[in-house]
């Protein structure tokens, strides 16, 4: 009797024996290709914006605009803001700029602004007389807080006349006689010829028509512009030199 050895069977392809990667496996090593190219492309992004930033010649300081400039002169405000032609917009510094830009006397406040690609944009607000103080033979021309904007030799038109003992910023009766200007509407500053502040609870308008306007302290303002509204029309009918309204409730007239 005869006995055959048979061969043992070939597992068909892909069958268990086979080498297998696991999917799991597949997907990490995929992911970490990914997470690998999209770093060097952020890479690249944030390298490129900081060399047009910082050091390409794309983006830097080319031009430089002054606006709202009238007192004081374009090429004083460039001077003195000292932004350097060719440096590169994101290293201005723009507080800086301006801090020197309102040191100018006839500046009130100043704004920077960086106006890509390649411009510097300083915008000034002057600061407006509205009072004329005489000192020695000359007129300070003031603002709302006391500084000088302008001087003349002569007075200058449209301003009314601040006379205090002690002419300075920090003095309280140029204080308060510049609160009183301030508030004064457009109805009664233009008849104002001048202000009269002996301390600074004791403000006298002088009108140009020749009435003399006892305002006392800067308060209570609407209540003493009410009661001048009807007071001004009577007096300018019976010739009265002068209104109290410094204690509202009890007016007085001569």
């Amino acid at each position: 009797m005869t006995s055959e050895t048979e061969d043992p069977p070939v597992p068909p392809d892909g069958g268990d024996d086979a080498p297998r990667t696991h999917p799991l496996r597949r997907r990490s090593r995929s992911s970490r290709w990914k997470a690998l190219f999209v770093a060097l492309l952020v890479t690249g992004v944030l390298g490129t914006a900081a060399w047009v930033l910082l050091g390409s010649r794309l983006l830097v300081a080319r031009h430089i605009d002054v606006v709202g400039e009238r007192l004081v002169s374009r090429d004083r405000v460039i001077a003195v803001a000292r932004v350097r032609l060719g440096e590169p917009l994101i290293k201005l510094n723009t507080g800086a700029v301006r801090d020197r830009v309102e040191a100018v006397q006839e500046v009130e406040t100043a704004r920077v602004e960086r106006r890509w690609p390649a411009t510097v944009r300083i915008v000034v607000r002057e600061r407006t007389p509205v009072a004329a103080v005489q000192q020695d033979n000359r007129f300070l021309q003031i603002d709302r807080y006391g500084v000088t904007v302008l001087t003349s030799a002569a007075r200058p038109r449209g301003l009314p006349e601040l006379d205090v003992a002690n002419p300075v910023q920090s003095d309280p009766s140029l204080r308060s006689g510049l609160a009183v200007i301030r508030a004064l509407p457009a109805w009664l500053s233009r008849r104002v010829a001048s202000v009269e502040a002996r301390s600074p609870e004791a403000v006298t308008l002088r009108l140009k028509e020749g009435a003399a306007i006892v305002w006392g302290a800067p308060e209570r303002t609407e209540d003493k512009l009410r009661l001048l509204r009807g007071l001004l029309k009577a007096a300018s009918h019976r010739g009265t030199k002068t209104i109290d309204v410094s204690a509202p409730e009890v007016v007085t007239t001569e």
